[in-house]
């Protein structure tokens, strides 16, 4: 039977590859994978020789159908992104969805993703939460940040480095110079550090020391 697999790779250290993952994708057909380049070298390290593809967020829409045709011709096909979980703000979801529609058996893996441990680190609430991901740059960031001001439940954001330092400033305007803050970056990673505190002392440490790596900032919820 074909199936789907969406297969979960570690954010940094590569002993958070599970023994599962390891084995879908040896028996897999094909591996779909965001970057080949960054993909080759984990599969290199774990001695995986499945073919792969690439499959990203600038042809993914175009892919699909072809996809959906080698998965009802019998393949095993898995997803893997450069880290964590596929479909997190990553590709997979379209072709996921296009599975389900054409009742295609989807599996996905539980393994690494930024954000879990991001949130459970941060000392934040963490029994109700909401998962933003990344903000819009420029075309409805101003009307998100009004909207998400009001959010009572914990917020979390992916951010790069170069943006971190706008974005908190933009979070004091809108949320509050006061609003407690949690910022995880280089998850498990050799320097991996969470920084927390107000929203405005979180701003003065990072305008201070520019910071390096990937980011989930866990912001605090509106308290009625």
């Amino acid at each position: 039977m074909s199936q789907l697999y969406l297969v979960p790779t570690p954010i940094g250290n590569l002993k958070d590859m599970t023994f599962r993952a390891v084995e879908v994708l040896k028996e897999a057909d094909l591996i779909l994978a965001e970057d080949t380049r960054t993909s080759g070298k984990l599969l290199k390290h774990y001695e995986i020789t499945t073919p792969m593809q690439s499959h990203h967020m600038h042809n993914e829409h175009k892919t699909v159908d072809a996809l959906i045709e080698k998965l009802k011709s019998g393949m095993t096909i898995a997803v893997i992104s450069d880290a964590g979980t596929p479909a997190i703000s990553d590709p997979g979801f379209l072709l996921v969805r296009a599975c389900v529609e054409q009742q295609i058996k989807v599996n996905c893996l539980p393994g690494a993703t930024a954000f879990v441990p991001a949130l459970v680190n941060s000392g934040l609430p963490n029994d109700k939460f909401v998962f933003e991901g990344f903000l819009p740059v420029k075309k409805g960031r101003q009307t998100r940040l009004l909207l998400l001001a009001e959010e009572t439940r914990t917020i979390i954001f992916y951010e790069s480095p170069h943006k971190l330092v706008k974005t908190l400033g933009h979070f004091c305007e809108y949320f509050g110079e006061d609003r407690l803050v949690s910022v995880s970056r280089e998850i498990t990673k050799l320097y991996e550090e969470t920084i927390r505190g107000t929203v405005k002392e979180v701003l003065a440490h990072y305008t201070n020391k520019p910071p390096k790596g990937e980011i989930v900032i866990i912001v605090d919820g509106k308290h009625k």
